[in-house]
């Protein structure tokens, strides 16, 4: 009966026969359930994973399972808690998907692949992106990952900008919300705004990413090496995703000229994106690397949260998240 809530039926037995009789031990359940020692063990380890038992406090050595009420929220809350991260991983994958175009063409350099252009090294990608903006006529979008942007590469870019918008091309990028912290880039995103240009923050981009006049993008094959290779994509299905996905992250982030509001839970957006890495099992590392800080941000900002929701664990942390109304519910 409780399969759905990810309890097996050992596991479900073994923890209806402790509640029927509080005091029995393993020999005890072994009998009442006609099951062999080892299995008895397993399914108490489970349990205890879950925390539907604990140690007893009046039995050294001993384990009593928690009551019905609050050990079916335990469970109600892991599997909110594991939706959450599937929803946040299902957010994700569209640019998962581009990814896996870009490696694909690159394993198959000598393939024809109509759509897929293949651009090894920084010398050929600087190129043909010089190519594209050249010939832009409508529009470029842009993430921009990574956190604060290197100033001679800020420097740099300035001259093709403001051609760019004096020839009437709408620019929109996006960078992580870390670069709010980075006063050249908060300047040179200034200076864009005042010729037209517009830039946004989020907490989490999925990878570098240039679209222009929604008919070409360019993105990296490898989101760790961005200088190694890219991809030039043309195809209509593919460009039709990649704008929609920029749409959807653009109409969820903030100016960068505006502060970066709390929820009505009190979390800045990259708290809020934090807790559901955390939710997922990402290091500090990991967290750090998509949220364009440094690891020790990274682990400050995680010990906050966790030390707000009064747990002691990234799973606890999890559940008290959705007991809290941080993370979403289970759909009903």
């Amino acid at each position: 009966m409780l399969t759905a809530l990810g309890l097996d039926a050992a596991a479900e037995s073994v923890y209806r026969a402790m509640l029927t009789d509080p005091q029995g031990g393993v020999a005890e359940l072994m009998a009442r359930l006609d099951r062999p020692e080892d299995e008895i063990r397993d399914a108490l380890d489970v349990l205890s994973e879950l925390a539907l038992v604990r140690p007893s406090a009046e039995r050294e050595g001993s384990l009593r399972a928690v009551s019905p009420d609050i050990g079916m929220e335990i469970l109600m809350a892991r599997q909110q808690a594991e939706l959450a991260a599937q929803q946040q991983r299902l957010e994700a994958s569209r640019a998962v998907a581009a990814q896996l175009i870009a490696e694909y063409a690159d394993l198959r350099p000598a393939a024809s692949s109509p759509g897929v252009e293949q651009l090894i090294g920084i010398d050929q990608i600087r190129d043909r992106l010089a190519r594209l903006t050249r010939d832009v006529t409508t529009e470029v979008m842009s993430f921009a990952p990574g956190g604060a942007q290197p100033e001679a590469q800020m420097r740099a870019s300035r001259p093709l900008d403001e051609q760019l918008l004096r020839r009437g091309v709408r620019m929109r990028t996006l960078y992580l919300s870390s670069v709010r912290n980075d006063q050249p880039t908060v300047e040179y995103a200034t200076w864009l705004a005042g010729l037209g240009g517009q830039v946004r923050t989020v907490p989490d981009l999925p990878t570098r990413m240039i679209i222009t006049d929604r008919s070409t993008a360019v993105i990296p094959v490898s989101s760790d090496d961005t200088g190694a290779g890219a991809v030039l994509l043309t195809g209509q299905g593919t460009l039709t995703a990649l704008c929609a996905l920029f749409e959807s992250t653009w109409a969820g982030a903030q100016p960068l000229g505006e502060a970066a509001p709390r929820d009505t839970k009190g979390l800045s957006p990259q708290e809020a994106t934090t807790i559901a890495l955390l939710a997922q099992g990402h290091t500090d590392e990991a967290i750090a690397k998509r949220l364009g800080v440094s690891q020790r941000t990274a682990r400050r900002i995680a010990t906050d949260l966790m030390e707000r929701l009064g747990a002691r664990s990234r799973f606890e942390a999890g559940v008290r998240s959705v007991q809290h109304g941080w993370l979403p519910s289970a759909p009903n």
